[in-house]
């Protein structure tokens, strides 16, 4: 239970950051240094995943045990939904997220910088040989901060399906002017948000699964078995 706890508290506070601060001058700063202090106090707990696409990069590199994916993403989804709504309590309105380009570039965009995010996280984080080091939170909130600031503008820049998804709802059922709306698209809500959470699902997730191979082929010894 309290891994679960640890990964709905840490992408809590991460999805909240991206909502309030997300679109502000130095906004990608934010996002990343509280990636960071999240992944310092929750990693030691639960591995701080904080994100879907990362666990399924972990289960598929036998890093994570499976009995734990689902409740790990479904805890993060909800952390995720839960900030999305505080976010609209204090702020007024809700916090769409949507691609500034064609879908295509998005999408590659999205795979591309949760690919690296996955890779980093696996290899400071997991593997063997990093065991033990002080600087993984700082590599992986480096890694969100560098991927926001450099992809942010061009896919919206969630890197994460917990964030696009919360971040999804948040634009489609509270809008913009300060009410909410119980159905997407009624009186001004935004159902057309809907239209890109798949790029914020698919397009981490593949990221996720591209970086899941590589990171095992770096962990082999050269004899093609894992190093110990």
């Amino acid at each position: 239970m309290r891994n679960l706890v640890t990964e709905f508290v840490g992408t809590f506070f991460l999805v909240l950051v991206v909502c309030l601060a997300g679109g502000q001058p130095m906004g990608w700063l934010a996002i990343g240094v509280v990636l960071m202090v999240m992944v310092y106090m929750g990693g030691p707990i639960s591995g701080g995943h904080y994100n879907p696409a990362v666990s399924t990069a972990a289960l598929l590199a036998k890093k994570m045990p499976s009995k734990d994916y689902g409740p790990y993403v479904l805890s993060q989804i909800v952390g995720g939904i839960a900030a999305a709504f505080v976010a609209y309590l204090v702020s007024g309105h809700g916090s769409g997220i949507k691609p500034s380009v064609g879908a295509l570039p998005a999408f590659l965009v999205e795979v591309v910088f949760t690919f690296a995010l996955c890779l980093v996280v696996l290899n400071v984080a997991c593997s063997k040989r990093s065991g033990g080091n002080s600087y993984f939170g700082l590599a992986i909130g480096g890694t969100v901060l560098a991927a926001a600031a450099a992809g942010g503008g061009l896919s919206g820049g969630a890197f994460n399906p917990a964030v696009g998804i919360a971040l999804t709802l948040g634009g489609a059922f509270f809008g913009q002017g300060g009410q909410m709306y119980l159905a997407p698209g009624a009186n001004g809500g935004g159902a057309g948000d809907f239209a890109h959470v798949w790029l914020y699902i698919l397009g981490p997730l593949l990221g996720a699964v591209l970086a899941a191979p590589l990171f095992r082929l770096q962990e082999e010894d050269g004899s093609g078995t894992e190093a110990a």
